[in-house]
């Protein structure tokens, strides 16, 4: 699939700051994307912190490491839910609820006793997210001008400065108290509850209600099920480096944070800037496959390299989870005829399930052998990420119908029809 198959007329430029550019957004778009922003934070809000959380919960690496587990296990399986609320509720309702649950999850979540309690309470946060990250996308491809490539660009955006910001915010709160990034998060929601309420007007229901087995059901199109498969084992790759790495780099908060953030600026730059560019003359696959053989080379590096080895790849990485992300997305909304909302819910049931199994086995597999085997594992899963790109190729080029939003306006309001 060519990038402008999938990303709006062939030869626009998103980035133009003219009517339709991805800078020129109503404020409804803003507000969801700026509360989006922070929802991504709290992805990576905890890295530069996992080991003062451990040194303060008299917890191991593999029972810290289950914040992310918790978490992403959740968000995996409310991904089966939000479609079936989002299109009974709508969707400014859905995206408030969903903020509501990670102001409450996120506070209480800085008031554990325990790592059992901070584990719990990060689930509900998941649930929170998985309601909120889900419909945002739609609302913003929904709302924003300028077709779906700028507001998928937009999104991208989002994703990358939150994961950027996520472990600086981390660092500088966490330095004082490992508690501190959790309320500090809960604040920002807050104001992102606020903004959207204020700015964002209430979105129409879908003519026709989810159903709870629909992102299942979507499952059966080949082309969207190769993409979920691949972006499974990409997803294992990517958060290995995520919630593993800080435990092998072994910085202060303050170290470990300037680290993920420069990965998180590489990230949103190469999703938003370079993937872009490389997928209008490579093709997306050719680019996804060679992003994820590279990355696979690069986590094998970090492995059994330096420590400055494993600082420069570790920040490197963020440069091809950038670009996979882009990839990944396009893929996961135009490859097949389901409507984008389901396609994504069930794109991403099946990826989250290795985002929560990744923090969970990465420290066990160094329990059981040593510390340069998650990454080999890593690298391997990279790899047959692109291996299932390569093999399914054929069904992932399926010439897709164009992304760009189609519109109605019912006394002024517009409408995302998928």
């Amino acid at each position: 699939m060519s990038h402008s198959s999938t990303g709006g007329p062939a030869g626009a430029d998103p980035f133009d700051a003219g009517a339709g550019g991805i800078l020129r957004q109503p404020k409804a778009v803003w507000a969801t994307a700026g509360a989006s922003v922070v929802a991504f934070m709290g992805i990576g809000l905890v890295d530069p912190i996992l080991p003062s959380i451990a040194k303060g919960l008299e917890a191991t690496p593999s029972q810290v490491s289950l914040l992310f587990t918790s978490y992403f296990l959740i968000t995996a399986v409310a991904m089966l839910v939000t479609g079936f609320v989002s299109s009974r509720i709508g969707g400014k309702k859905t995206l408030l609820a969903g903020l509501a649950l990670v102001v409450v999850f996120a506070g209480l979540a800085g008031t554990s006793g325990s790592v059992g309690e901070l584990v719990g309470f990060r689930a509900g946060w998941g649930l929170g997210n998985a309601l909120f990250v889900s419909t945002a996308l739609a609302v913003i491809v929904g709302a924003a001008a300028g077709g779906s490539a700028a507001a998928i660009l937009l999104y991208e955006s989002a994703l990358g400065l939150g994961m950027a910001c996520g472990p600086l915010v981390g660092a500088l709160l966490g330095y004082a108290s490992w508690r501190y990034p959790f309320f500090g998060t809960a604040v920002l929601m807050a104001i992102g509850f606020i903004c959207i309420t204020a700015f964002l007007r209430d979105q129409p229901k879908p003519a026709r209600k989810t159903a709870l087995l629909d992102p299942i059901r979507a499952l059966g199109h080949g082309g969207l099920a190769s993409a979920a498969v691949s972006a499974f084992f990409y997803n294992y790759t990517f958060f290995t480096v995520l919630a593993f790495t800080p435990f092998v780099l072994n910085m202060t908060p303050y170290k470990s944070g300037g680290v993920f953030f420069a990965w998180g600026v590489l990230l949103a730059l190469f999703s938003v800037v370079v993937a872009p560019r490389m997928q209008a003359r490579f093709g997306s696959l050719k680019v996804l496959g060679g992003s994820l053989v590279l990355l696979a080379v690069d986590v094998l590096v970090l492995g059994y390299g330096s420590h400055t080895a494993a600082v420069v790849c570790t920040i490197l990485s963020g440069a091809f989870i950038g670009v996979n992300n882009t990839v990944y997305t396009e893929l996961a909304l135009g490859v097949s005829d389901a409507p984008r909302p389901v396609a994504s819910a069930g794109y991403n049931f099946v990826r989250w399930f290795a985002a929560a199994a990744a923090p969970y086995f990465a420290p066990k597999i160094e329990e059981w052998s040593d510390i340069h085997i998650p990454f080999v594992v890593a690298a391997v899963t990279a790899v047959l990420g692109a291996g299932v790109v390569w093999a399914r190729r054929g069904s992932l080029t399926h010439e897709a119908e164009e992304l760009a939003p189609r519109h109605a306006t019912e006394d002024g309001v517009t409408v995302f029809a998928s």
